[in-house]
């Protein structure tokens, strides 16, 4: 005589795993739940890399652009210089206007889940 194995699982966890609704989780719609968390997780993963590179991209086109300013004043270009100097304070308000609101929505929409 063998005896039935019954798996308990929290209600929580299997949320929106029953594709049918027919109160009942079939081997199929399990897979299909937990293929759908891994990809979850993987986006947030691929979220997460690409603000830390959007991080690093701006901040070190914030370090480079007073070098540019020099460069150009080292090979002579002065007007150059002055062009890319009388920009550089829009420069910098945009790019950390854009980081702090793509910070702030990716934020913002994690409290939300």
């Amino acid at each position: 005589m063998s005896e039935e194995k019954t798996l308990t699982v929290d209600k929580d966890a299997l949320e929106g795993a029953d594709a049918n609704s027919d109160g009942h989780v079939s081997k199929d719609e399990l897979a299909l739940h937990l293929e759908y968390k891994r990809k979850e997780l993987d986006d947030q993963d691929a979220q997460r890399d690409a603000q830390r590179r959007m991080a690093w991209f701006a901040l070190f086109g914030m370090l480079l652009y007073p070098f540019g300013i020099s460069i150009t004043s080292l090979f002579g270009l002065d007007k150059a210089a002055d062009i890319i100097g009388d920009i550089a304070p829009t420069y910098f308000v945009a790019i950390s206007a854009l980081v702090a609101a793509f910070f702030g929505a990716a934020a913002w929409s994690g409290k939300k889940k």
